[in-house]
């Protein structure tokens, strides 16, 4: 404590950062780096593996058909034009193509470029002989078109293409190329299923986590015995996805030792808060999280499938119903480097304000590795779309497969206070936490069964859930407290004009028999996107007594079944050391 007390903040970081891993998983990215770092890497979560499979399969997870039913397709209409109406802009039915008002000008935003899949200076021996002798022949006679074709042949076989691709790369790589593209975390949720089998998956967090800790930070294999690694993981992600995320960063990752928070609560100590609502909006998933002094409220939780990527998807969709967007094959399920275009226009274009908002933009097309097209054109209702946060209806979430029910059946919930039970070991059961990498479904044999209540994902809008949420606390104290405490992290927060409208929806979703009458957002100390990330490498810092760490021998040697019965969760030691931080 007296240490605390007198030491410098930038010395107590770099001396206990300096060997601490922040990793904060997310749907379609993830920011990692060291506690000491003032900000994470933040690199898409995805990989791109070379595939010999006829008919190949772009991605991986996507199975069933992105189709909208008829009923959403009317449920998305009227979800629009009740936005059009209260923003008093224009109706999906009504003429916008000769609108005077003011539009922004076009941004000249650079195209993406396809990745190059071939891995480099690699020339077979035979390709290159051959190569020779073909330039010999040349000096000797022309050859005809016939040979000419040929020779581009044998030039494309001294190519050997790459086994995997990790992050943005992976996501621009030509749809005629022979890679798969994988997403190990869908929807808050380990993307299982029976087309992305469990082992694959683990497989695939393993490969890119061990890229980014080896070609990003510089921390090889061999070293990482000297470093902990912190992870700091939405709330969404069930007991049984944490622990199987702690085996690969003990036992696969190999670090020495392991430590988990939630995100919401690191995020509240990222802004220095003791007591607030927090409301996660990521790519494809929002959240909500009640936190009073330093402690989760596991009964406020609410969790809603959607996120940045449907607002950029909607974005999409309402030009092309209004005829704004130009006559290409945009296709976002089978080509990412679409989806990575839309969320810049959105990111740039879209607000939320009153009347018609308009842009003059640049589009680009991206068809079978040819250079990108540019398309300049009139984006219209660019404020509708991320109003879908408030009427979710209109965005309709994509049609990829779920996880199987197995992994929403969450038998411990991290937030719970399960850690008291004790876990019959079954003797066939093998060291670790399952046998081998080589098992499917049967692995989850191995834990017991308790009756707990499973985490449910809720189609409300935002200022509902938000509203819910502060009200189940049931204490009016409290409730006033909560309401004048919301903090908004995730990319979606960056949204221009997205703090006032909150707390007007917010205030409107109180009942009328409710004694509230303030709700404020509070502004975030730094980037949204990082906050909880900063909050997971302060808590990781002044963890001195390292009470809740676990070592890798222990991990292993014990699995799921550690022997002082220790629940992964902040102690309340470690919550009032980092809040004494904070607020001195």
């Amino acid at each position: 404590m007296d240490y605390l007390k007198s030491v410098v903040p930038s010395n107590l970081f770099s001396d206990r950062g300096s060997n601490i891993v922040v990793i904060n998983p997310g749907s379609a990215n993830i920011r990692i780096g060291l506690a000491s770092q003032d900000n994470p890497i933040e690199f898409p979560h995805c990989i791109a593996r070379y595939t010999t499979q006829v008919p190949k399969i772009n991605v991986q997870d996507q199975m069933l058909s992105s189709q909208v039913t008829t009923t959403q397709y009317m449920e998305r209409e009227k979800a629009y034009d009740k936005i059009a109406t209260a923003l008093r802009i224009p109706f999906l039915d009504e003429e916008v193509a000769k609108s005077s008002f003011p539009r922004k000008n076009s941004r000249k935003e650079a195209a993406f470029d396809w990745t190059d899949v071939y891995v480099k200076d690699s020339i077979a021996p035979s390709a290159l002989e051959s190569s020779e002798n073909i330039a010999t022949t040349k000096e000797a006679m022309d050859l005809d078109q016939h040979e000419d074709a040929n020779a581009e042949e044998l030039d494309s076989s001294r190519h050997q293409y790459r086994e995997s691709i990790f992050g943005e790369e992976a996501l621009k790589i030509s749809p005629k190329e022979p890679y798969t593209l994988r997403r190990p975390i869908r929807r808050g949720h380990l993307n299982i299923s029976q087309h992305y089998p469990t082992q694959q998956v683990f497989e695939d967090v393993l490969a890119i986590w061990d890229f980014i800790l080896t070609e990003k930070l510089n921390i090889p294999l061999t070293e990482r015995n000297m470093y902990s690694a912190l992870l700091v993981l939405p709330e969404s992600l069930d007991s049984r996805e944490i622990k199987e995320l702690l085996s690969v960063v003990l036992r696969d990752l190999q670090f020495s030792s392991a430590v988990v928070h939630q995100e919401g609560l690191a995020a509240a100590f990222g802004n220095g808060l003791s007591t607030g609502c927090i409301v996660s909006m990521g790519a494809q998933v929002t959240s909500v999280i009640c936190i009073e002094d330093g402690v989760a409220l596991p009964t406020t939780q609410k969790t809603l499938p959607y996120g940045g990527e449907d607002i950029s998807r909607c974005l999409l969709w309402t030009q092309r119903h209004h005829q704004t967007w130009p006559q290409i094959r945009t296709d976002l399920y089978t080509k990412p480097i679409d989806l990575l275009m839309l969320n810049r226009l959105k990111e740039f274009y879209c607000e939320i304000k009153e009347e018609k908002v308009e842009a003059v933009a640049v589009v680009h097309s991206y068809e079978d590795g040819m250079p990108a097209g540019s398309h300049k054109t009139n984006l219209t209702a660019l404020n509708v779309p991320p109003m879908g946060l408030f009427h979710p209806t209109l965005l309709v979430p994509d049609a990829y497969p779920p996880a199987p029910s197995v992994w929403f059946i969450d038998h411990e919930d991290v937030l719970e206070d399960t850690w008291h039970m004790e876990y019959q070991r079954r003797p066939e059961m093998s060291d670790g936490l399952y046998p081998s990498m080589n098992v499917g479904y049967p692995m989850w044999e191995n834990y017991p069964s308790f009756s707990a209540k499973p985490k449910k994902e809720e189609k409300l809008g935002l200022a509902e859930a938000i509203t819910r949420s502060i009200l189940s606390t049931g204490r009016i104290d409290l409730q006033r407290k909560l309401f004048s405490s919301i903090q908004l992290i995730g990319g979606v927060a960056l949204t221009r004009g997205l703090v006032p409208v909150m707390e007007e929806r917010v205030l409107l979703a109180i009942p009328s028999t409710e004694a509230i009458d303030r709700v404020e957002v509070l502004q975030s100390r730094g980037n949204p996107t990082f906050v909880p990330w900063k909050g997971g490498a302060i808590l990781g810092i002044l963890d001195y007594a390292r009470d809740g760490w676990i070592r890798r021998d222990e991990w292993i040697q014990n699995g799921i079944h550690v022997g002082k019965g220790r629940k992964y969760k902040d102690s309340f030691f470690i919550q009032a050391q980092a809040m004494y931080y904070i607020n001195s």
